[in-house]
């Protein structure tokens, strides 16, 4: 019987709920333990990811039928805890900077996430402290001041910080209350239609499903980047771009790079060159705040204008809908504010998810969307718009999951699950892919490669 909750996944998507009989679920007890059923949500978005990838790979490959994807616990779980598994040359990455934790307020809570060199100025800035500052002056601030006053002061600045909320503070917040009454996966055709066709697979060994594909990545941590990334797994082409100013964090580079390559370009300046990039593109994914990139004409109007047929998916921390749409975010500021953080603490201090499971989720939803999305654009020529949202998958969780049951099964040894390759970064031990279906791919064509060292061309 398939799980409610990959069923609501894949309607979700615009499945064909026919289509679940392909998909086999390798449950395995007790891999991701939280009160919410975290553990379904990640079956779930793999799953449904390997369902659609099996899909638009029998499309092209003019496939009787669609291959038989499986989601494993094992493969799931090790993937959502790809930044914490990995390895570069025997060293661990470092996912939080000193002053990205809890604090207790004057009343109340507090979560910060300053991982960036920006967001940290700007989280000082906003208590008057200079660059340098330790922990301890800001928790001396912090006790002066309510959780709901930091929040909107270092909001204010530019920075980063949320106040603990209980499921029922969120679900009474206009934001809160205008993500319930959205979809979990926004779809909608744009744009005028076009001759842009799918071209056929040419009987490869190996099904890849986004094979001859162009995808340009505008994305940064974490969800975009796990989607892009899969998408690289099934045989995009995908070329990360940032701007020179804004460096990516080198060991989240490492997780998420994998058969990408990496390039800067700076968007008031080279814009010829990324017109150039955007008219032969198939697919542009972004992952800044609703709007931040309108003003380089990459909004999804402005793009499905320019170049008819074009993907355009759209990922954020709260949606590109009411007050809070502006505002940044990351899956833990989300977990802080949407009441999963209560949930999962206890009296004495709020607790968390066992995995960035929002981020990660969304990310594997959203390549499923993107697929679909191409699939559909086959059949009459439209561009798209997926968009998701890290506080709608939160409210998935929180609100439509039901239940997690008690799993049997083998049990969950996560070293099944790595993989080791020499790269430029160095001797990498990562989590091996987890979307899987018959003939499809089992490991990325390519390693990392630094920040920045690509051209700014396709292959």
């Amino acid at each position: 019987m398939t799980d409610p909750m990959i069923k609501s996944a894949w309607a979700a998507l615009g499945g064909d709920p026919e289509l679940l009989a392909r998909l086999v679920s390798v449950e395995r007890p007790a891999a991701l333990i939280a009160h919410l059923p975290v553990q379904r949500l990640a079956r779930a978005c793999v799953g449904t990811c390997a369902l659609a990838a099996a899909e638009l790979g029998a499309l092209r490959a003019g496939l009787g039928a669609v291959p038989r994807a499986v989601v494993d616990d094992g493969a799931v779980v090790t993937a959502f805890h790809s930044e914490r598994v990995l390895r570069i040359d025997g060293r661990a990455p470092v996912n939080f900077a000193p002053l990205s934790r809890w604090w207790r307020a004057g009343y109340g809570w507090v979560r910060t996430h300053a991982n960036y060199p920006h967001h940290r100025l700007r989280l000082l800035g906003a208590l008057g402290l200079p660059d340098g500052a330790d922990p301890e002056d800001v928790e001396r601030l912090f006790l002066e001041r309510s959780a709901l006053e930091i929040e909107e002061a270092v909001y204010a600045a530019g920075g980063l910080a949320v106040a603990l909320r209980t499921p029922g503070q969120w679900a009474a917040h206009p934001q809160g209350a205008e993500v319930a009454q959205r979809p979990l996966v926004e779809r909608a055709p744009i744009g005028a239609a076009s001759a842009r066709e799918l071209p056929p697979l040419d009987g490869e060994s190996t099904l890849l499903p986004a094979a001859g594909l162009r995808v340009l990545d505008l994305t940064r941590v974490l969800a975009g980047p796990v989607a892009t990334r899969t998408l690289a797994l099934l045989g995009a082409d995908v070329l990360r771009v940032d701007g020179p100013e804004l460096p990516e964090l080198p060991d989240q580079h490492a997780d998420t790079g994998f058969g990408k390559r990496s390039t800067t370009i700076e968007l008031t300046a080279d814009t010829k060159v990324l017109e150039e990039l955007l008219a032969s593109a198939d697919v542009v994914v972004t992952g800044y705040r609703p709007g931040a990139l309108d003003r380089f004409g990459l909004s999804p109007e402005a793009l499905s204008e320019r170049y008819p047929g074009l993907i355009v998916a759209q990922i954020s921390a709260w949606g590109a809908y009411g007050p809070w749409r502006e505002r940044r975010g990351f899956d833990s500021l989300v977990q802080v504010a949407t009441g999963i953080a209560a949930t999962e603490g206890s009296t004495m201090e709020p607790g968390a998810l066992p995995a960035q499971a929002l981020d990660h989720g969304s990310g594997y939803l959203m390549a499923a969307g993107i697929l679909r999305a191409l699939g559909e654009r086959s059949r009459d020529g439209q561009g798209r718009l997926v968009r998701l949202a890290l506080a709608r998958t939160a409210h998935w969780l929180t609100h439509e999951a039901g239940p997690d049951p008690s799993l049997g099964g083998p049990k969950y040894d996560p070293d099944v699950w790595l993989a080791e390759r020499d790269s430029p970064l160095g001797r990498l031990r990562y989590a091996r892919p987890p979307v899987s279906f018959t003939g499809g791919p089992t490991d990325w064509a390519a390693p990392p490669v630094p920040w920045g060292s690509s051209a700014a061309t396709w292959s």
